[in-house]
This record gives structure tokens, C-alpha cells and sequence, in this order.
């Protein structure tokens, strides 16, 4: 349950916070407005108003995105990889079978690696259509306000005063920011679904699935059955019971108990047996 909060913190703090700090004072500034504008007019300057300015301003900004975006997949991976290696250490049951343990690992994380990069690649596909298609009907909305002259002083017009002064640059800049910002509140709300849907709801549903397939066997034995319904319980899965399909020698050499613990069932039995012969020997001389 803790991993469930940390996940909720990762979208509510860390990609708001991610968000915030995107550098696009400095992206929207009126030096880089005006050159990139500039270079986008090419050698003839828009005539009413820089089209090809504002798209390739708001293919710059949105690019940035790409990062908190990848971030936050990232950090959801290490809380659900966390959750993997304490689970799978706190449950008594495996214990007595490292190699089946660490098989269950392996096979968890090669589970987990595959759900992060379907997941980065959906989040960066969020942040590639924003940038795709933009919401004309923004611009549509937006109160143009009318330009300001240069005053006449007597100086000879320069680059800065003919068509892009001042105030032009910096109402441009304000409503590529404006855009921006509504793009930034839609991917707020849209990666963390992307991340729920191809990480945290796979790894509930599927996490072992592949495994379940490498390691049942056509012939069903108790301690198979017991095995398999464990491993079941273990991850909270309801992967079906057909699916289980393996060789039997795959899943002996898996359950191999920790050599330790099988010298100690060694050492008893022998004992054991020690305890019986000299029972006997008793049971024999107390006869006669």
C-alpha cells in the first residue's frame, strides 16, 4: 500500500514540480522570440502575422515536455521494481527455494522493464501530438491588441523597429506562453493515465504471466499445484490455471532449496536414524 502513495506522489509533486521548472522564460524571451521569428520568415516577411514563428516557438516549448514526461515513468518503475524486491523477500514461502526466488525476480523485472518502455514510448507519442496538431481555436480567441509605432526621432529605421519591435515580440511571446501553459495542464492529467495504463495496471495484471507459461507442466502433481496457487496468492494475479504450460526438469531445477537447509535436513535424518538404532539396541537389551 505504501507503493500506491508514492506513485500518487510522483504525479501530484514531482511532475507539477517538473512542470514548473521547464525553462521557458528563457525559450520565450523577447532576444529568442525575435530570432526565431526572423528565421522563420526566411527571406520574406510575413504579411500579416509569423505563422511559421509561433509554430516552430511552440515546437521548441513543447519539446521540453519530453523530459518530466520520461521522469515520471522512470520513477514509477523504481517504486514498482521496490515493490517487487520486498515482497518477494518478505514472503516465508520462498525462502526455502533461492533458485525459485531468484527466477521470480528475474522474471518480474524483465516484466517491468517491458511495461516502462511501452510507457515512455506512449508519453513521448502525447508530447510528439500536442506538437502535431495545435488548437487553432486558442489563437482564434486571443484578443489581438494593436500594435505600437515606433515614435519619429529622426533615426533611420533598424531591423528592430521595422517589423518586429518591441511590443509585437513580447505579445508574441505572451500567447505562445499562454498555449503553453494550457498544453502544460493537458499532459499534467494525461501522462499519469498513460503511466497508470501501461505500467501500474499491467503489472497488477500480468506481471508474471510469462513465467506462469515457463513453469507449469502438462502433468499436474500436489506439489506443482500448491507451488503454482502460492505463487498466485503471492502477486495478487488471476492468470488462468490453462495458461501454465512447462517441462517438468525447468521446475525441479527451480526448486532447489538452499544447500544449507538441505545439510540440515541431512544432518537430522541422519541423527534421526542414529536415534532409532540406538532405540532398538535399548529395546533389544531390556528384552533379554
Amino acid at each position: 500500500r505504501p507503493g500506491g502513495d508514492r506513485i500518487y506522489g510522483v504525479f501530484d509533486h514531482q511532475l507539477p514540480a517538473a512542470l514548473k521548472k521547464l525553462p521557458f522564460d528563457r525559450h520565450l524571451s523577447l532576444k529568442n522570440v525575435q530570432k526565431v521569428v526572423t528565421e522563420a520568415d526566411g527571406y520574406q516577411p510575413h504579411l500579416i502575422a509569423p505563422e511559421q514563428g509561433y509554430r516552430r516557438l511552440i515546437d521548441g516549448s513543447i519539446t521540453y515536455f519530453k523530459g518530466p514526461a520520461e521522469a515520471s515513468v522512470d520513477a514509477v518503475h523504481f517504486v514498482l521494481k521496490e515493490l517487487v524486491r520486498k515482497s518477494i523477500a518478505e514472503t516465508e514461502e520462498l525462502k526455502r527455494f533461492p533458485s525459485l526466488q531468484n527466477d521470480i525476480a528475474t522474471a518480474a523485472n524483465e516484466a517491468l522493464e517491458r511495461f516502462r518502455e511501452e510507457s515512455r514510448k506512449t508519453v513521448v507519442r502525447l508530447v510528439e501530438m500536442e506538437s502535431s496538431y495545435l488548437t487553432v481555436d486558442f489563437f482564434r480567441k486571443l484578443h489581438a491588441a494593436p500594435e505600437k509605432k515606433p515614435e519619429k526621432n529622426g533615426n533611420p529605421p533598424g531591423p528592430n523597429n521595422d517589423h518586429f519591435h518591441d511590443t509585437s515580440l513580447a505579445r508574441i511571446g505572451s500567447n505562445v506562453s499562454a498555449y503553453i501553459a494550457m498544453v502544460s495542464d493537458t499532459l499534467k492529467n494525461t501522462i499519469p493515465k498513460a503511466v497508470v495504463y501501461c505500467q501500474v495496471r499491467e503489472a497488477k495484471r500480468s506481471l508474471l504471466t510469462h513465467f506462469y507459461a515457463q513453469v507449469g507442466r502438462k502433468e499436474s502433481t500436489p506439489i506443482l499445484e500448491v507451488i503454482y496457487w502460492v505463487l498466485l496468492i503471492i502477486t495478487s494475479l488471476t492468470a488462468s490455471p490453462a495458461a501454465v504450460l512447462v517441462e517438468k526438469e525447468r521446475l525441479s531445477a527451480m526448486l532447489d532449496e538452499d544447500p544449507q537447509l538441505m545439510e540440515k535436513r541431512t544432518q537430522i535424518a541422519k541423527r534421526l536414524e542414529l536415534y532409532k538404532a540406538a532405540r532398538d539396541e535399548i529395546d533389544a537389551v531390556a528384552w533379554k
